[in-house]
């Protein structure tokens, strides 16, 4: 059973869909309370925020989509790294997600942003390093190497910095950037393991 190797990954998975859900269907005002919001940050000291806005959804489809992406390559990860790192990649690839969030937005005093996406992100990323040419299968049909995902993934969400829409683009790329980062650091030996399946 994979989950049972994956605790930290069965854990994250039950805990952000039973707090999206209870958000989305008791309790709307709970995302305002836990959601990212650079101003309420700056001036009234919330930095709970950086960590609690990813428990929290505004749309089923977004929850969803976070959580099947994470059912996939959570527990592949977090058996190459064990729990404790694991669980150090997906916190820190939050914080770097709201990090540059804050960096770009925080003079925006409307902003708000929810989700899981910047920890996702940095899960992806990490799992490519390990396995750069694992299929990923983009709406469940069309195959494509797990690596030109997280590059075309990154070029985008760099490119899109600052645009408005309902896409957190600083997000995702601060987390998959952290996420990159700390899965060289606490697993330097997977450089070697990258660069191995390129022949070098």
């Amino acid at each position: 059973m994979p989950f049972l190797e994956s605790p930290v990954t069965l854990m994250l998975l039950v805990t952000t869909g039973l707090v999206s859900g209870y958000a989305l269907y008791a309790d709307r005002s709970l995302v305002g309370r836990l959601g990212f919001r650079p101003r309420k940050i700056r001036e009234s000291g919330e930095w709970y925020r950086y960590v609690t806005a990813a428990f929290v959804h505004v749309a089923f489809w977004h929850l969803a989509f976070n959580l099947i992406t994470l059912f996939f390559f959570g527990p592949p990860l977090e058996q190459l790294l064990g729990s404790v790192p694991f669980a150090l990649l997906y916190f820190g690839s939050v914080l770097s997600a709201h990090g540059l969030t804050y960096a770009v937005r925080a003079g925006d005093s409307g902003y708000s942003a929810v989700g899981a996406s910047g920890g996702i992100s940095g899960v992806l990323v990490g799992f490519c390093l390990f396995q750069p040419f694992s299929l990923i299968y983009i709406f469940g049909l069309v195959p494509i190497p797990a690596i030109l995902f997280a590059v075309g993934f990154v070029v985008f969400s760099f490119m899109a910095l600052g645009r408005e829409g309902l896409i957190a683009h600083e997000a995702h790329l601060g987390g998959a950037l952290g996420g990159g980062l700390l899965t060289v650091v606490l697993e330097p030996g997977v450089v070697a393991v990258f660069l191995s399946h390129f022949g070098l």
